[in-house]
């Protein structure tokens, strides 16, 4: 079987090109992208694009579960990208991810912050309540009030993913849901950093 090799040749200058060294590479060795392929060129473009965008929407979820030095550093990273003119999309939350990215956000510019609730503001624990005060922009879903708390969220998660161009989520390995809210961001091809705590 013959090898199809391409000759590159290297110029240093232009000036004396009769004696530069060339480079002989096989073709066959080179990246191929089938049009089969489930990461075509345009969609590859679109997560580079993403990345390059000076302005992103990033949606921060999490396990509520989290030591207060991690809840510091969620906090620290939300305020750092609102600062860089972002977008923090999240849920409600007493404590953890959600908590701590609210607080940040907060802090650098509440017109940056856009909060989905899986529900309503009155089905929410007081605390929850009292967190939301002052945040300016906040979804509600009161057909969502007969539904239960979980699959409420897990609705919630898919729409928060669907608002946004990137997604940040700390989670444990063992948790079914945030995993989930994962699988589907990759299956809509968006930005993910994925921070296991265990």
């Amino acid at each position: 079987m013959t090898e199809e090799i391409t000759k590159i040749t290297m110029y240093a200058d232009d000036e004396d090109t009769e004696n530069q060294p060339s480079i002989m590479v096989p073709i066959d060795d080179m990246d191929i992208v089938k049009s089969d392929s489930p990461h075509t060129v345009d969609e590859l473009a679109q997560e580079l694009a993403t990345i390059k965008q000076s302005a992103k929407k990033i949606a921060i979820i999490g396990s509520r579960n989290l030591p207060i030095t991690h809840q510091q550093m969620i906090e620290t990273l939300s305020m750092a990208l609102v600062m860089q003119g972002n977008t923090i999309i999240t849920s409600g939350g007493s404590s953890g991810t959600n908590a701590a990215a609210i607080r940040g956000a907060m802090k650098a510019n509440p017109e940056k912050l856009r909060v989905i609730l899986p529900q309503t503001i009155g089905q929410q624990p007081s605390d929850v309540q009292d967190q939301l005060i002052g945040v300016p922009n906040i979804v509600e879903h009161s057909d969502r009030a007969m539904m239960t708390l979980a699959d409420a969220s897990r609705v919630c998660n898919r729409e928060i993913i669907d608002e946004c161009n990137q997604l940040i989520c700390f989670l444990s390995h063992t948790s079914k849901t945030l995993h989930k809210a994962v699988k589907y961001a990759e299956e809509g091809h968006k930005v993910i950093t994925v921070f296991y705590l265990d």
